[in-house]
């Protein structure tokens, strides 16, 4: 069976956590505060915050925001539940609006169109590792500040509607020569097991807030919060007669640890130069194989200098309905070779339908949700492996179709 995403597991990153568990620091230390940093170069953005997910990430920034019961959120409504667990958490409502037809991603028109007074945050997902429209949505943010009604303290420094971008899967691409985590306002990535970057579980808010905040300043303030809000965290306490510490809010338990920043360290070391040139390489293959058939819509990678970082090879087949979607992915299985589907949308679920939400409303999300199977993309998909993917795929296309 070839597998989906299995994660990347090679001798330097196991002998560097090896050597993180023998340095005596397995909790939130000294890699973990390393990596914030390197993530903070990498990107190019203001400062960084790890932690055990990106929903943790999501959730803190919008806690922070002081986003409550009466506001709302808009979101995609072709994303992973995570994103609308988060606003659901928070007391505050969801507002799913549809994606482009081409590419995944959040419709700046559809966005504009939801905007009310109630609108605290833009939360667009990159889909797949492509960047969304954040010169678009960074203006829509602005242009519509008149509107916004603040309710917090930083509501009413920021003054405006917060863009804060899951970014879940886009560590690594890039918009106008910039890499994501210094598109817009705040962006979280995530480093779970089958991400680009893994740290096995893990997460990072990258902070690129304008004046008049200062985002160290957050940075700390958000420290606190992701730790039962004490004002010290292990590293701190170990320094000679600075074991006390205070309780300042009633924070979450969201640090990450530097077992898992020491997987991130070897992976951001390789990131560009190894892990991107694969993943480019394989869906450059997959592409060269499957746009000789017209019934297949290859998934878009460069567009409008927008540059993808392959996390997911999400290809549509022309005309087909859920059902054959559905018996296709089947027979592909039936060959021994798994895939995927990215997302059920989330209005399709039952929790948000019970709460009225209706995946009918959103066209393009249903008709891509209907169509997409997902190939598998991983770093050690050989190109033999690639050619036996294809050739199922072809095969089950033809028989169902």
């Amino acid at each position: 069976m070839i597998p989906f995403s299995p994660p990347r597991i090679d001798d330097k990153i196991c002998n560097e956590v090896v050597a993180a568990l023998k340095s005596g620091w397995i909790t939130t230390g000294p890699r973990t505060k390393t990596f914030e940093k390197k993530i903070t170069e990498y990107c190019g953005n203001r400062n960084t915050l790890c932690l055990n997910s990106a929903t943790a990430g999501l959730e803190i920034m919008l806690r922070w925001f002081g986003v409550k019961e009466g506001d709302e959120v808009i979101l995609p409504a072709y994303t992973y539940s995570a994103t609308a667990n988060v606003v659901i958490h928070c007391g505050a409502t969801p507002v799913f609006v549809d994606v482009n037809r081409t590419d995944f991603n959040i419709s700046i028109l559809e966005i504009e169109k939801a905007i009310t007074e109630k609108t605290k945050v833009i939360m667009p997902v990159d889909f797949g590792g492509l960047p969304c429209d954040y010169d678009e949505m960074n203006a829509l943010a602005k242009k519509y500040s008149s509107k916004f009604k603040a309710a917090t303290e930083n509501q009413k420094k920021l003054a405006r509607i917060l863009v804060l971008s899951d970014s879940a899967h886009s560590f690594g691409a890039s918009y106008k020569g910039k890499k994501t985590g210094s598109l817009t306002d705040v962006s979280v990535f995530s480093f779970h097991a089958v991400k680009n970057l893994s740290t096995a579980e893990g997460g990072a808010v990258a902070l690129n807030l304008p004046e008049p905040f200062d985002n160290l300043e957050v940075y700390n303030k958000l420290c606190v919060s992701a730790l039962h809000g004490q004002n010290k965290d292990a590293l701190a306490k170990t320094q000679k007669g600075n074991w006390k510490y205070d309780i300042v809010e009633a924070g979450y338990k969201c640090n990450m640890t530097d077992i898992t920043a020491a997987i991130g360290l070897v992976e951001l070391e390789r990131y560009d130069s190894d892990t991107l040139v694969k993943r480019k390489h394989i869906a450059d293959l997959y592409s060269d194989f499957l746009k000789k058939d017209a019934r297949f819509e290859i998934p878009i990678f460069t567009v409008d200098a927008k540059q993808s970082c392959y996390h997911l090879f999400p290809l549509r087949i022309i005309g087909i309905t859920e059902q054959q979607r559905d018996r296709i992915i089947q027979e592909i299985f039936d060959a021994d070779v798994s895939v995927n589907v990215h997302f059920i949308p989330v209005p399709a679920m039952s929790f948000y339908k019970d709460l009225g939400y209706d995946v009918n409303d959103y066209k393009n999300t249903l008709n891509n949700f209907q169509r997409e199977i997902t190939l598998p993309l991983f770093y050690d998909l050989t190109d033999d492996q690639i050619e036996t993917v294809v050739n199922a795929v072809m095969a089950a296309v033809n028989k169902v179709c």
